[in-house]
């Protein structure tokens, strides 16, 4: 059948591509040929394994405005980017099980999750956009939400209004970017197989804001998704490389579940 998708000579940059569900979505485009930027705090700038790393803070407007501006030099355009980068700590709104209010929501923690999730993401799209419009291309922009940003979820308010203000902007810029052939598409995946980024201080904070034990928390998937697993991460790549494709071109302005039946959203 040969590359289906043909995402040969399309650049997509990746936020926070170095590890998590980024990483296997830059693997996977990197299977269908794709130009591959990955824009990570956490990489060195430069080339390697075939893939173009650029160190990037996405909390950063300059360091955004250079990512796009090294991007455009080595390859020349930004076809696709694919909005990954995020950050989850659990916390409650009112901790009534301590004093102490380790896991409440502070100042702190309320920063960390706007900037990274909903700062971020916006001045990368607009930065990108502008580099789209300025050359005429019919891009697309892939928004990494969250089922939790449709359904809330106990002990991740704040986590969950970052993805509800991704959908929100992933249905404004589809209409609003439409008449300039840009698509806007949000990925909202449920519960995944476990990543390098699952640390035990996440299951601890978790199992502390839900009052269960920390080995509770992997319990009772089989009755709350209908498919009766977790997701694979890999399965989010593939979603992500079909919309990244030309084959998916009347989709926009819309947030896709991949959650195994269990959303309602």
């Amino acid at each position: 059948m040969g590359n289906w998708l043909n995402l040969n000579g399309k650049t997509i940059v990746v936020t926070g591509g170095a590890s998590g569900i980024g990483l296997h979505i830059v693997q996977e485009l990197k299977k269908n040929e794709a130009n591959l930027v990955v824009a990570d705090i956490n990489v060195e700038t430069g080339e390697k394994d075939g893939v173009y790393n650029i160190k990037t803070d996405i909390t950063s407007v300059q360091d955004i405005e250079r990512m796009v501006e090294l991007t455009e030099e080595k390859f020349g355009k930004i076809d696709v980017l694919v909005n990954n980068a995020g950050v989850n700590l659990p916390r409650l709104l009112v901790d009534v099980y301590s004093d102490e209010r380790q896991y409440e929501i502070d100042e702190r923690s309320f920063d960390i999750m706007t900037n990274i999730n909903q700062k971020g993401m916006v001045f990368t799209t607009q930065a990108v956009v502008r580099s789209m419009v300025k050359q005429k291309l019919e891009g697309t922009i892939i928004n990494i939400s969250s089922e939790s940003g449709m359904e809330g979820s106990v002990g991740q308010s704040l986590y969950s209004a970052t993805k509800g203000a991704t959908n929100s902007y992933t249905r404004s810029w589809g209409k609003e970017l439409g008449k300039f052939g840009i698509k806007v598409v949000g990925v909202a995946p449920g519960i995944n197989e476990k990543t390098g980024l699952t640390t035990p201080e996440y299951n601890e904070a978790l199992a502390y804001t839900r009052n269960i034990n920390v080995e509770d928390l992997d319990t009772g998937y089989e009755k709350s998704i209908p498919l009766g697993r977790v997701g694979k991460l890999d399965e989010i790549a593939y979603l992500v490389a079909f919309l990244s494709s030309d084959k998916s071109d009347y989709i926009t302005g819309t947030t896709i579940n991949i959650s195994g039946g269990k959303s309602r959203g």
